[in-house]
């Protein structure tokens, strides 16, 4: 499970002190914990989990824009540094063939018609790709099939 992985790693990195890993695996492991008990969960699924690391990684490519705005170079760098342990955790994204076809199998599955059935589409599309894909470009991928007609 993914929860225990990241506890795992982030023991691993405490004791090799790595600082960097470990306070980004800390903060992660805080947001997961807020979570679970908002949810009142004792443990998370992989699903939520994935969910949480995505919004830490927005939040540091926000910072990271926000450096490179304001000239703070080395702030920014430690910001995609931290990025990147974090994306060490999230499953391998979908190619866009790959993301297509599901959207392709979708819209027979539902027999979608045109954009006024994006909404079940979207649903059952998101089911499949969750976490392995970004969800603006799949909303704006499915969007575009639905208002054109069929090949």
């Amino acid at each position: 499970m993914l929860e225990e992985k990241i506890l795992n790693d982030y023991k691993e990195a405490m004791k090799n002190r790595d600082t960097l890993k470990s306070s980004v695996l800390s903060f992660l492991r805080a947001d997961m914990m807020n979570l679970a008990l908002a949810k009142k969960k004792e443990k998370l699924d992989d699903g939520e989990v994935i969910s949480v690391i995505k919004k830490q990684i927005k939040q540091r490519q926000d910072s990271i824009e926000q450096f490179t705005k304001g000239a703070r170079l080395e702030m920014a760098q430690k910001e995609k540094k931290e990025a990147g342990i974090l994306k060490t955790y999230l499953p391998a994204e979908l190619s866009l063939d790959e993301i297509k076809k599901v959207i392709e199998e979708a819209i027979a599955s539902t027999n979608a018609q045109g954009i006024k059935d994006m909404g079940r589409v979207m649903k059952e599309v998101t089911a499949k790709v969750s976490g392995q894909a970004d969800g603006t470009l799949v909303s704006g991928l499915v969007r575009e099939r639905l208002s054109k007609p069929p090949v």
